[in-house]
């Protein structure tokens, strides 16, 4: 005969609930880390199988800061470094190109412009403009749309949850969607011209050749960072003016 004798007990009611609070919590928290990544990993698996990485050599950045002396300021592209970036400035998205080394000329302050495919009608567009929380910036401006040349646009994005087109913050976030041969307008004044996209690539941010001009026709440069919610990378988007 056993002198002790152990019966387990039924857990309280108080019990129950801290584990079944622990189990969801544990639920939700795994969920919540899911919605957050996803988007970056499928992007990244996306742009493996069919988006181009861009391989030409940048041109020269002969008297202008390298990228080294902006990161000594600003940071590292590390994720997990302590970033004083805020890359709603558009002069951070290119630092071995920064848009004071251009004087431009041109009499147009701003257009429009409209993706179809994206729901973006008659974004604002600054010429040679910073702040990408007000508008789309035309950055290093030499040419406008319409003209010969190469006209470079960059976009704010965010996470796919956050978007809202209505918010220049994310109103490039759903670019890396669009296909060769889809439609971009832009309006300038009166006149709205029609490019259609040929290409699609990403690229560092140390190559500053997707900013090159091209005198050979007129050329849209669509730009973002890549991927989504985050700065690593930059989608290159080019589209070509539509002879109609």
């Amino acid at each position: 005969m056993p002198v002790h004798v152990y019966i387990k007990k039924q857990n309280t009611p108080e019990k129950k609930a801290i584990t079944a609070f622990s189990y969801a919590s544990l639920i939700i928290g795994s969920l919540l880390l899911f919605w957050s990544f996803y988007p970056i990993l499928s992007f990244e698996v996306y742009s493996r199988f069919f988006i181009k990485k861009y391989v030409k050599t940048p041109v020269s950045n002969e008297g202008v800061p390298s990228l080294n002396e902006a990161n000594s300021v600003l940071g590292s592209l590390n994720p997990l470094s302590n970033n004083l970036r805020d890359y709603t400035q558009a002069s951070l998205w290119f630092p071995d190109r920064p848009q004071a080394t251009i004087f431009s000329n041109l009499n147009v302050k701003e257009y429009a412009l409209s993706i179809p495919k994206l729901n973006i009608k008659d974004a604002k567009v600054v010429v040679g403009g910073e702040d990408l929380t007000k508008s789309l910036i035309h950055y290093l401006p030499q040419s406008l749309p319409g003209e010969f040349g190469n006209v470079a646009i960059f976009g704010h994005s965010t996470l796919p949850q956050l978007y809202n087109t209505k918010d220049y913050k994310t109103i490039f976030t759903y670019l890396p969607s669009l296909d060769n041969g889809d439609n971009i307008f832009v309006k300038v004044g009166d006149l709205e011209y029609q490019y259609e996209v040929f290409s699609i690539t990403t690229v560092k941010p140390d190559q500053v050749s997707v900013l090159e001009q091209n005198k050979e026709a007129s050329f849209i440069t669509l730009i973002t960072c890549v991927p989504p919610g985050t700065f690593w990378e930059r989608l290159v988007v080019k589209a070509k003016l539509k002879l109609l």
